[in-house]
This record gives structure tokens, C-alpha cells and sequence, in this order.
């Protein structure tokens, strides 16, 4: 049995339908989804609604579990804003979240400490809703974190490729 800290995966269920989210899963042995959404709601995708989301994940045997108050990529805390106040509307949160920030407040850090207590009890994904990890917060602040605890971190890709996740170079500013 390989131990289920051998890695986590992340994955974006983008616009396939529910069964073949739930198929691409059990592919990879995932047993739980842990849904990082802000909001895990979609006028565009309702097969991926919450409630929708749990029922389907339940038939295909995969644990659900909601972390997007913790983890999730629209922190309502203004000081975790590269600007200091709480985008309005439609945003490019990937450009406005300070992700230097996040990861330094307890509630983020409580949200990872029980991601990491579900993968220590199956093979776990985490999920959004965009496809490539590199315009989603999944990989720029939520596997960053996981890296720099020494966690492997997947991408699971659409057609089945797996990407691993590399740390993200941290620019040095220089002091006047």
C-alpha cells in the first residue's frame, strides 16, 4: 500500500461533465475531493454546484469535504490584497490576492493543517474550477504552501496527463 503522503493532487473540473470528473478521479485512486472554491456554485456548470458536486462524488465513492472559507482564492480579508481593500465585481483575483500574505494567517493554516489530516487518510485532490493550474490559486498559493512543508504536489490535467508542481521563485526586492 503506498502511504497517501506520497502526494496530493490538485485538479480544475473546468466544463467536462459530472462523470467524467468523477471517472478522471477514480483513474488516479482519489477516495476524497477537498472543493477550494470561494463560492462552489456555477450558473455555467451546475454539474459541479456543491450539493450536485457531494451526490455525484458519493456515487462514484469520494468523499466530499468544503474548505473554501479557508483556502479558498477570494480571502474576505482586505489585508490579504496586494491593493488593501476587497475587489468589487467581476476580478482578476489571481493578480489582486497577496500570496505572500495568505498563507502567514491563522485561518489559512488551520485549512491547511486539516487538508493535510484528510490526505493523511486517502488519496486526496483538491479542486477549483479553472483547468490549468497556473491561472488558479490551487498552484500558486495553496500547493506552494504544501511544497514548502515537503508535501508532493500533482496536477491532474485534462486527457489524463499529470503535471508535477514546482515552487514558485520568490523575487528578492532590494532595501533602500
Amino acid at each position: 500500500m503506498t502511504d497517501p503522503m506520497s502526494a496530493i493532487y490538485t485538479i480544475g473540473h473546468n466544463n467536462v461533465s459530472g462523470e467524467a470528473f468523477v471517472a478522471a478521479l477514480q483513474r488516479h485512486g482519489i477516495a476524497a475531493v477537498v472543493d477550494v472554491r470561494s463560492v462552489p456554485f456555477s450558473r455555467y456548470t451546475p454539474q459541479f454546484n456543491r450539493g450536485v458536486l457531494e451526490r455525484a462524488l458519493a456515487g462514484g465513492a469520494i468523499a466530499y469535504h468544503f474548505a473554501g472559507d479557508y483556502l479558498g482564492g477570494r480571502p474576505t480579508d482586505p489585508t490579504c490584497y496586494l491593493s488593501g481593500e476587497l475587489p468589487e465585481g467581476k476580478a482578476d483575483y489571481l493578480s489582486l490576492v497577496d500570496y505572500d500574505e495568505v498563507p502567514t494567517r491563522p485561518w489559512f493554516r488551520r485549512g491547511l493543517d486539516r487538508l493535510l489530516e484528510i490526505v493523511r487518510e486517502r488519496p486526496t485532490a483538491i479542486m477549483c474550477s479553472e483547468e490549468d493550474p497556473l491561472r488558479c490559486h490551487r498552484h500558486h498559493l495553496i500547493a506552494q504552501a504544501l511544497l514548502t512543508r515537503g508535501v508532493t504536489v500533482r496536477h491532474l490535467r485534462k486527457e489524463g496527463v499529470v503535471e508535477a508542481a514546482e515552487a514558485e521563485p520568490k523575487q528578492m526586492t532590494l532595501l533602500p
